[in-house]
C-alpha cells in the first residue's frame, strides 16, 4: 500500500508541476505575440487544452503500468488492458465524467479518485487563469 501512495504522490506532483509550467509559459508568451488580442486568448485556450491532455496521458501511463504490474489492482468492464483504454479511463476520471464502463478494482481505485480531484483543481485553476488573461487582453484592446 505504501508503494501505491508513492506512485500517486509522484503522479500528482508531476502533473501539478506540468500545469504550473504550462500556465507560466502561456502567461509569458501570450503578451509577446504580435497578433490580435482575440487570437491571443485562443492561443491561451488551446495551450491550456494541450496541457490538460498531457496531464491526462501522464495518468494514463500510470494506470497502464500499475495494471500491467498486477500488484495495484485492475480495471474491469469494457477494458482490454491497452494503453488507449487506460487513456480513455484517464480522460473520463480527469474530467469527472464517470461513465462507469470501466471500473477500478484494488489500490488503483485510489489513483482514480486522486485523478478526479486533481482534474477538478487543475481545470478550476485554468478557468481562473484564463479569466485573468482575458481581462488583460481585453484591457489592451
Amino acid at each position: 500500500m505504501i508503494f501505491t501512495y508513492l506512485i500517486n504522490s509522484a503522479l500528482v506532483a508531476s502533473i501539478v508541476l506540468i500545469h504550473f509550467e504550462a500556465l507560466s509559459l502561456l502567461s509569458v508568451l501570450s503578451p509577446k505575440l504580435t497578433i490580435k488580442h482575440r487570437l491571443r486568448v485562443l492561443f491561451g485556450v488551446f495551450g491550456a487544452l494541450v496541457a490538460h491532455v498531457i496531464e491526462i496521458w501522464v495518468f494514463a501511463f500510470g494506470y497502464y503500468f500499475m495494471v500491467k504490474d498486477g500488484r495495484f489492482g485492475t480495471l474491469e468492464g469494457h477494458f482490454n488492458h491497452s494503453l488507449m483504454d487506460c487513456s480513455y479511463f484517464s480522460f473520463v476520471n480527469y474530467t469527472s465524467l464517470g461513465f462507469g464502463d470501466i471500473i477500478a478494482k484494488g489500490d488503483v481505485r485510489f489513483t482514480s479518485g486522486l485523478e478526479a480531484l486533481t482534474g477538478l483543481v487543475l481545470i478550476s485553476w485554468t478557468a481562473s487563469f484564463m479569466f485573468i488573461e482575458m481581462q488583460k487582453q481585453w484591457k489592451e484592446k
